[in-house]
């Protein structure tokens, strides 16, 4: 468990790109007034974004994700009663905005409607984010 600990903090000194752009809509309570932590300890899984009032884990995953190993990792997390969204990093750097929709829509436990980022990003980069 050290060690987890050790690489979390290690990944939090040192995101991704698209998880820096992520925390920007995340951070401070500025979603839906929701507290997210990044890069957190669940079990023997490092979770990028975590709500724990929602039981929310957000994924941001790039091409080298594999995806049967995720959605046992998925299961893993859902018998602890989380619900995960993954979105990819193009998702977060192209469009910013529709990934705010998507887990503001989690967050307000509209299932259906979080399963994808908003197809319609704002041209100008203002949208729904807050």
């Amino acid at each position: 468990m050290a060690e987890l600990n050790r690489r979390a903090a290690e990944m939090r000194k040192n995101p991704t790109g698209p998880e820096k752009r992520l925390w920007l809509a995340l951070s401070n309570s500025q979603l839906e007034g929701a507290k997210f932590r990044r890069q957190q300890v669940i079990g023997w899984f490092i979770a990028d974004f975590v709500c724990p009032s929602a039981k929310l884990i957000v994924e941001v995953d790039g091409d080298t994700h594999d995806e049967a190993k995720d959605r046992l990792r998925d299961d893993v997390l859902a018998a602890q009663g989380y619900r995960v969204l993954r979105v990819t990093n193009h998702e977060v750097m192209s469009n910013i905005e529709g990934v705010a929709w998507m887990i503001a829509n989690a967050l307000n436990g509209s299932v259906e409607r979080a399963a994808k980022p908003h197809p319609n990003p704002s041209p100008e980069g203002e949208g729904v984010v807050g």
